[in-house]
This record gives structure tokens, C-alpha cells and sequence, in this order.
């Protein structure tokens, strides 16, 4: 009989292997997988139980078979002898039929479950691991291995198990059956049984490196497939769509030709347990003949066991067929239980309650006192401080290795503040947003809300009252009421067409079916500006202690802009608002301005103070007004040949300065009657030497 013996790996992580070299328990049979679904166990174990009964109905039909073979052969056969045998036969098919149905019932219910059970497990990993999953893996891998991988898996546990199981039980059984019948022919059938097992794993040693290989392809593959999918608009714009199409198909390419090798490895395995299968069954056949020749073995006997040698075999040359997709399976598994296995943030255990802070608001209706607090609490008209108050301390946070986006940030946003960043692209305002919003969770020094650590408190508190609005906030498929009640579940008729109201949504959504319209994917068939007002009503309805807007201005026209802004000003007279805008002009009014570059703040305080300085903050400042009325002048001439005799001539060239702060901008001449004042915006300086609008 072979040996099969699977081990488990030791607490410290190393397989235990023997003296004897013996199979290691991941070759055959994942143990963490099986004791993950066992509830199956018992079915896998019915499975066996029948396919084992059928092939003791099959014995006992061959025997009858050689016997009465064997008496016609010597003449000693009567009717009798033919209805009886006839009638086992019968009974043995219905036996068969009956156990095949219940086996394949039993390998139904053993798989039904493994992929509801495996997505859930994976849907409440990420759950577990929190907004901050992409630190530790992509969205592409986590749906693949949903998908795909899940599927592999039903196999494995419908048939791979129990015929692993069964492929051992049955050359016992015929062992202990026709060793009676001839003991030599027996015993050469099992000894060639383990050949198969053995071409197996010699197998599994090359295929497992194989699908390792074959799955990290695939999976990278599904990477640049979402990613262009996505990004498709971009590169049609760019016109970069061909290249990304031959990147596509390289890879496509590459996948195509691993595919093949495993296609190659499982034909030549196949191929290599055919030939040991019939070739064990052939050298058993021959050796019942020769005793039957020599006159050491009976007519019925050799016919028993020729009929019967090659199911010795058969079960292990189903195993081998099953194994491969089991391989693929495993492999997949691999990749599940990495996932699986993934670190998760230490969960908090604190409540945030606003109302319980020194620094914690009751929100009230009265309006900010202009902007007189500076670098306090902002009050209400009742007195009463609003929202919760935010504290960096010596943050620093790289998403590589070599490159740090924040660099020792210190600052300290008072409860109820109406707070500004503002700095170029690349300069860690949206990696701030995404610490408080707890999306970034790899960074080192103290960060605390409402004094509370924000590793202490927990993940459902920290999304009820830090609520984070980009330009680009996801809608869904669904209706308006669908999206909004996201926000707040228990949410009225009133409410929901109340903050569309402010939106100045609700007006449009009337002439459509009111909140009842239905949204496609992503919301395409709103425009821009409409995507991002519906983004921002669902947020104004989460009604949370602290907003972060961050560029949630950017990319739509200015009516939209202006209506948003407006929203953001009045929200910040009774929460805590974080404002992250490119635009200067959007932050003249915030409490006190963060001006960042290169990870650190360069300049800080409040619109007068930094003008005042005439640093950083000031020429970006400069430069967008003057290339912003710049822009409006142009609108308003329609041409320089329109009749306007207030500008002769615009001369506008590009200056591209990267270092010491200068910002890259454009050169604009105003001239009038001959003399005027030359404005540089690259140079970012903007000279009133003129009374009025530039044009």
C-alpha cells in the first residue's frame, strides 16, 4: 500500500520532514483550507463512503461475471445459474446508479458553500483592514483572486479531496478482495499503484513553480487591464491608447505563452500516468495469465482479476486529472490566504463624542465673527465652540522607501476652525487628508482628534464624524435616494431634497424623476459640476464635526465652483473644515493658511499676514490673480481688434522656473497710451501701477 503521509508546518514556520523524505502536506492537501470549510468534511466523507460502495458492487458483479464464464466454459451452467447471476446484476447497477447520484449530492454540498464562505471571508478582511487596504494590496488582486481563484477552489474541494481519499481506499480494498484469488498477480498491482502518486508530486514540484508564475502574470495582467480600462478617456485624449494597446498586448502575450506551458505540463503529466496506469494494469493482467497458464490460478479467477486490474489504477489516474486543477486551485489559495493574512491595524476602542471634548461643539446657528479668530476655536453667535479639534505632531509618512511625503508636520487646527492647505501638486496636502479620513495609516508621530490618538479610535466613529469630499467622490449605480441614504440611512423626503436644494440640484432632478433618477456608473449621465454638488449634498447630509474638502472645487466650471464654496463657507460657521485647494482665491477667508511645500510648511498664518511677508504664499497668490484676470480680460475683449482702447497689445510667454519657490506662470504686457506696467507672473510679483482691471 503507499505511504501518503501529509505534514503541517510548525509554529515557527518550517515543514517537519523525516528521514524518509515524506510529502509535505502542502503538496497534497492544504490542511488550513480544508479546516476553513469543515463543515465539507463530512460530505467529502459521504462522497468517499459511496464511490467505495459502488466498487463493491462492481467486485461483486465481475465475480458473478467470471463465474458464470467459467461455467459455460466447462458446460456447467443452467438457467438457473444465468437468472441468478442476471438478477445481481441488476441489483448491482441500481447499487452503481444509486451511489453516483449520491456522490455527486455529496460533492455538491461538500463545494455549495466554498465560494460564499471565501468571499465573505475576503469582503470581511477588508473590511477588518480598513480604508487603508491599497497599502497593502491592490483592488485588481482582491477581485481577481474573488473571482477566479474562488472558482478553483470548488473543484478542489467537490472532487479533488474525495478522490484523493478514494484513490487510497480502493487499492486496499481490491487488495484484501483478490489477494485470496491470487496473492502474486495482487501484489504486483499494488506495488505499481504508487507510481502514480509518485509521477504526481514529481509533477507538483515543477507545476508549482509553474502556477505560482502563472498567477502572478495573470494578476498583473488584470492590473494594466483595469488601469486602462479606467483611464481609457485619458488616453484617447492624449492620444497615448495605441501605445497602451501594444503594452497590453506584450503582456497579453506573455500570459498567453505561460498559459501554454501549463497546458504543456498538464498534457505531458497526463500523458506520463496514462502509461503507468495501463502499464501497471497490463503487467497485472499478464501475471493473472501466466498463473492461469501454469495452472496456479483458475479460468474465473484470471478473469476477475483482468477485469479488475485496472481499477487499482483508475482512481489514482482520476486524482492526477483532478490534481492539476487542484494545483491551480492552490495556487489561488495562496494568494487568498496572503490576503488573509495581511497585517491589520490595531483596532481602536474609543468613541468620539464632540460633546464631550473641552474642544467639542454643540453646532450652532449663529454665524462666525468674520474671521477674528485666529488660531482659536471659532465661536458661534451663542459663544458655543463647534466640531472637533485636530492635532499633528512631528508626522512623517513615505508611500516608498526612498521618498518622504511628509517631513516632520506640526499644526494644530482648533475645534470649529475653518483651516486652509494650500501648495503645489506633490506636496503632501491629500496625504494629510488621507491620514485623518484613516486611508493612510503607515505614518510615524502623534495624530489625535478631539485629543483622542487616531490609532484609538474606532474605524466606525472615525467615519461618523470625519467626513472626507474629493472632486471625484464615487457615486452609484442606483438612484439619487440610493446614494444619498449612504450617507445617512434613516434620512427623510425632506432632508434628502433639502440639502439638494442647496446643491441647487433639486430643481433639475424635478424635471427627471426627483430623487428617484436614476444614476449609471459613476454617475455618467450627470455633468461635472453636478457629479460633484450631489457628492457634496451626500456629505452635508452625513452632517459629521469635521469636512475635509479636498480640490473639491477643481475641474468644473465657475457657477458651480462659486455655489460650492458658498456651501463650504457656511458649513465652516459650525464645523471644523479643512480646506485643501490649488486655488488661493478659494482660502482668503480660512482662519489660518498652511502653506506647504516639499512636505513642510513653508508658510503659515492668515490671507493679511502671508500677503505681508511677501514670501511663497504671496507670488502663487499674485500669479493667479494675474493670470486669472488675465483670462477674464481676454473673455471680455473677445480680440485685440474689437475696439477696446484701453489695452494696444498682449505679449504672453511661457516661464518655467521650478526652483526657490518661483512658480511657472506667464509674462503679461499691459499697455496704455504708450506707457504701462509690465506684470511677471513668473517672476510672481504684480505691480498696481494702474487703477482698474488689467486688459
Amino acid at each position: 500500500m503507499p505511504r501518503i503521509i501529509f505534514l503541517c508546518k510548525s509554529e515557527n514556520g518550517e515543514t517537519d520532514f523525516n528521514s524518509r523524505g515524506r510529502i509535505a502536506e502542502k503538496n497534497m492537501i492544504k490542511k488550513r483550507l480544508v479546516g476553513l470549510l469543515s463543515h465539507a468534511k463530512k460530505y467529502i466523507g459521504f462522497q468517499v463512503f459511496w464511490q467505495w460502495l459502488a466498487l463493491i458492487a462492481q467486485m461483486t458483479a465481475v465475480f458473478s461475471i467470471a463465474e458464470l464464464l467459467e461455467r459455460v466454459l466447462y458446460g456447467l451452467s443452467d438457467a438457473a445459474i444465468m437468472q441468478r447471476t442476471v438478477l445481481v446484476l441488476l441489483v448491482c447497477i441500481a447499487v452503481r446508479f444509486v451511489c453516483e447520484r449520491q456522490a455527486a449530492a455529496a460533492s455538491y454540498k461538500a463545494s455549495v458553500d466554498v465560494k460564499k464562505i471565501l468571499r465573505q471571508k475576503i469582503y470581511d478582511k477588508m473590511l477588518r483592514l480598513g480604508p487603508a487596504y491599497r497599502e497593502q494590496v491592490s483592488t485588481s488582486e482582491v477581485m481577481q483572486v474573488s473571482t477566479e481563484g474562488v472558482e478553483q477552489l470548488e473543484t478542489y474541494f467537490g472532487r479533488y479531496l474525495p478522490q484523493l481519499f478514494y484513490s487510497l481506499l480502493a487499492p486496499v480494498t481490491l487488495f484484501v478482495v483478490l489477494c485470496r484469488v491470487s496473492m502474486k498477480a495482487s501484489v504486483v498491482l499494488l506495488i505499481c499503484v504508487p507510481l502514480i502518486p509518485l509521477s504526481i508530486v514529481a509533477v507538483q514540484k515543477i507545476a508549482k513553480k509553474l502556477l505560482n508564475k502563472y498567477w502572478s502574470i495573470y494578476t498583473g495582467l488584470g492590473d494594466s487591464f483595469l488601469e486602462n480600462l479606467q483611464g481609457l478617456t485619458t488616453l484617447k485624449i492624449y492620444q497615448a491608447d495605441d501605445k497602451k494597446a501594444v503594452e497590453m498586448d506584450e503582456k497579453a502575450q506573455t500570459f498567453r505563452r505561460i498559459t501554454m506551458k501549463v497546458l504543456t505540463m498538464q498534457l505531458n503529466s497526463t500523458s506520463v500516468m496514462d502509461i503507468v496506469a495501463y502499464g501497471g494494469a497490463a503487467v497485472g493482467m499478464i501475471v493473472a495469465v501466466s498463473e492461469f497458464l501454469a495452472g496456479r490460478l483458475g479460468f474465473a479467477g484470471c478473469v476477475t482479476i483482468v477485469l479488475l486490474a485496472s481499477e487499482f489504477f483508475i482512481p489514482l489516474r482520476l486524482l492526477g486529472s483532478f490534481f492539476h486543477i487542484a494545483m491551480n486551485g492552490m495556487a489561488a489559495s495562496d494568494k487568498i490566504f496572503a490576503i488573509l493574512d495581511l497585517p491589520e491595524p490595531e483596532a481602536g476602542s474609543v468613541e468620539l463624542d464632540v460633546a464631550a471634548h473641552g474642544d467639542g461643539a454643540v453646532s450652532g446657528s449663529g454665524a462666525r465673527a468674520g474671521s477674528a479668530m485666529r488660531g482659536g476655536a471659532v465661536k458661534t453667535a451663542s459663544g458655543a465652540k463647534s466640531g472637533l479639534a485636530v492635532k499633528f505632531e512631528d508626522v512623517h509618512f513615505s508611500y516608498e522607501e526612498d521618498r518622504e511625503i511628509l517631513k516632520g508636520v506640526s499644526f494644530e487646527i482648533p475645534a470649529g476652525s475653518f483651516v486652509a492647505l494650500a501648495g503645489e501638486s506633490g506636496c503632501g496636502k491629500s496625504t494629510i487628508a488621507g491620514i485623518l479620513s484613516g486611508k493612510n495609516r503607515g505614518f510615524s508621530g502623534s495624530v489625535t482628534i478631539g485629543g483622542v490618538p487616531i490609532g484609538d479610535i474606532r474605524e466606525a466613529s472615525l467615519m461618523k464624524n470625519v467626513t472626507l469630499v474629493r472632486h471625484n467622490s464615487y457615486l452609484f449605480k442606483g438612484t439619487v435616494e440610493e446614494n444619498l441614504k449612504m450617507a445617512k440611512p434613516d434620512a427623510t423626503e425632506a432632508e434628502m431634497r433639502a440639502v439638494l436644494g442647496r446643491m441647487n440640484l433639486m430643481a433639475f432632478l424635478d424635471t427627471q424623476d426627483g430623487l428617484q433618477t436614476q444614476l449609471q456608473e459613476q454617475a455618467g449621465n450627470l455633468s461635472g459640476g453636478q457629479k460633484q454638488r450631489l457628492g457634496l449634498a451626500r456629505a452635508l447630509l452625513h452632517d459629521s464635526p469635521v469636512y475635509i474638502f479636498d480640490e473639491a472645487t477643481s475641474n468644473i466650471d465657475v457657477e458651480s465652483e462659486e455655489m460650492i464654496m458658498e456651501v463650504i463657507r457656511e458649513l465652516a460657521k459650525t464645523k471644523t473644515v479643512i480646506l485643501i485647494s490649488h486655488r488661493l482665491a478659494n482660502v482668503v477667508e480660512a482662519d489660518r493658511i498652511y502653506m506647504m511645500k516639499n512636505g513642510e510648511f513653508a508658510e503659515q498664518g492668515v490671507h493679511e499676514e502671508l500677503m505681508k511677508l511677501d514670501g511663497y504664499y504671496a507670488q502663487l497668490f499674485e500669479s493667479q490673480r494675474v493670470l486669472e484676470e488675465y483670462s477674464e480680460s481676454g473673455k471680455s475683449a473677445g480680440n485685440f481688434d474689437s475696439g477696446m482702447n484701453s489695452a494696444d497689445g498682449v505679449n504672453a510667454g511661457q516661464q518655467s522656473k521650478a526652483g526657490n519657490g518661483e512658480i511657472s506662470g506667464m509674462d503679461v504686457r499691459v499697455e496704455n497710451g504708450g506707457s504701462g506696467k509690465r506684470v511677471n507672473s513668473g517672476a510672481a510679483r504684480f505691480e498696481n501701477g494702474r487703477k482698474g482691471a488689467i486688459g
